[in-house]
């Protein structure tokens, strides 16, 4: 398996950082590089601010970087359209407690497609 998985977490971010309960609502997403189910490289990249622009901005920077996978706890219906349009493939990671259980979870195949209805409605209401 290879892929370049974002997923929003709580700073500092890294593997061992907790998972943020909301895309939206991150302080850095944490970027791991998978090659053959193995992380090659793991970098950070600081949440952009997206009042101007609004969720299409983070969702358009990951997608620059060459993100195929985004894992999050939550996130609005407007950004999983995004990631769908982009080409990054969402999944829920609720449940998760740090990135590097996300990594394991997604490299055994663990974690479920993100569907519209594990969207949260926005502001600060979360499922």
């Amino acid at each position: 398996m290879n892929a370049l998985l974002a997923v929003p977490s709580v700073a500092p971010g890294g593997l061992e950082a907790p998972v943020s309960g909301h895309f939206g609502h991150c302080d850095v997403f944490t970027l791991i590089a998978l090659r053959d189910g193995k992380i090659e490289k793991m970098y950070l990249m600081p949440a952009p601010d997206h009042s101007d622009g609004g969720c299409m901005v983070p969702v358009n920077l990951l997608a620059a970087q060459g993100v195929t996978a985004i894992a999050a706890g939550g996130m609005g219906q407007r950004p999983l359209m995004g990631f769908l349009q982009v080409g990054i493939e969402p999944y829920f990671a609720g449940g998760h407690a740090t990135v590097k259980d996300v990594v394991s979870a997604f490299v055994a195949g663990g974690l479920q497609s993100f569907g519209e209805n594990a969207c949260c409605g926005g502001g600060d209401h979360h499922h």
